[in-house]
């Protein structure tokens, strides 16, 4: 089986590419697995100071992958793998090196959590974002939710996953979610600008300013209640409600083409 992500290195800084451009660079379980080793791997090479984490083709990531999810769920893996998102955003938050997003395109869902995971998130001004779980009939999990409160607070939090609607980096930028908004063209040059920026920065004053922050975000919104999202989501997936509202959602993706994927847990449509 072909990797899904790789990793570069030059001297202090690394690029962690998402590589399944054909799916929007959805995440699989597979591929949730690879950014948890990557993290890992990372964690053990302390020269390396920072990392930017991109996705190859058309988008940064359009969630989870559902045709991935339901042959799991066929398997009878679900809800290790309803939990693998949450283990692969904490193994993000919790790497040595400050994680840069580079996000373009489309950034849907679990795609959103995975980017609220870096400590940085530098966006193409063209990139449309979107949480859609709710409207799928699943609450947004992966410890998205205290992420987002952390970031833009309690109320636009509820307003974005309660009412499923795109947003662009314009506004995630007013929102305080966004740290820089560049034309497309540019986004590469400015993650890499700015990873050259902080690499010059001494390890231990990095370090350490990353985890006094974090552990004062958790402070403010703490994500050790994540380790139950997963039992959530196993719950909307046997729920009959929610899944006639996945059902509608995928029947209007498929109308619309929508981007393939979503960070939300399949249903049956019928």
């Amino acid at each position: 089986m072909s990797r899904q992500l790789t990793i570069h290195t030059a001297g202090p800084v690394a690029r962690l590419t998402l590589t399944r451009p054909d799916k929007r660079n959805a995440l699989s379980p597979e591929l949730l697995g690879e950014l948890i080793d990557a993290a890992r791997a990372l964690d053990a090479r302390p020269e390396i100071k920072v990392a930017i984490l991109s996705g190859a083709g058309r988008s940064f990531c359009a969630g989870f992958d559902l045709d991935a999810f339901a042959a799991q769920e066929a398997e009878g893996h679900t809800r290790e793998t309803a939990d693998r998102g949450r283990r692969m955003a904490d193994a993000v938050t919790a790497m040595r090196a400050i994680t840069i997003a580079q996000v373009h395109g489309h950034c849907v869902g679990g795609g959103l959590v995975l980017a609220a995971a870096c400590d940085l998130r530098v966006v193409a001004e063209d990139t449309v974002l979107s949480i859609p779980e709710v409207e799928l009939g699943i609450p947004l999990a992966w410890g998205g939710i205290p992420r987002l409160v952390r970031e833009i607070g309690p109320a636009m939090t509820k307003e974005l996953v309660l009412t499923c609607r795109p947003f662009t980096a314009a506004e995630a930028r007013a929102l305080g979610f966004v740290n820089r908004v560049v034309p497309a063209d540019g986004l590469a040059a400015e993650a890499e600008a700015l990873a050259a920026q902080l690499a010059e920065r001494s390890a231990l004053t990095l370090v350490a300013t990353k985890t006094h922050v974090n552990a004062a975000a958790e402070e403010l919104a703490s994500t050790a209640g994540a380790v139950r999202d997963a039992d959530v989501l196993m719950a909307a997936i046997g729920d009959r409600e929610s899944r006639a509202s996945a059902a509608r959602y995928l029947r209007a993706r498929a109308r619309s083409r929508a981007p393939e994927s979503s960070s939300a847990l399949p249903a049956d449509e019928g």
